[in-house]
């Protein structure tokens, strides 16, 4: 049952399609390819265990993990359906 102003599924449909697009942008920056033995960023050596385990790793661990806190940063607070609140007015 819908209430307000959607139709009957539509706030599922807003959650399926916020999944979605979280799936695909995820998969989209999953690395390919050959991995680097050397980091891109730092140029600190890449262990082959991290190299074996990460297919198409470019970074370190520390530069990784300084990169995912910054993408973070960057999507943080975005919504692009809007939230239930600015929905309701």
């Amino acid at each position: 049952m819908a209430g307000g102003w959607t139709r009957d599924g539509g706030v599922q449909e807003q959650i399926d399609a916020s999944i979605q697009d979280a799936v695909k942008t995820a998969r989209s920056r999953l690395a390919a390819g050959e991995s680097r033995t050397h980091c891109e960023e730092c140029e600190a050596p890449i262990p082959e265990a991290r190299r074996r385990a990460v297919p198409g790793v470019r970074f370190c661990i520390d530069c990784q993990a300084r990169f995912e806190r910054e993408q973070q940063r960057s999507l943080a607070g975005y919504n692009r359906r809007g939230s239930k609140d600015s929905q309701l007015r």
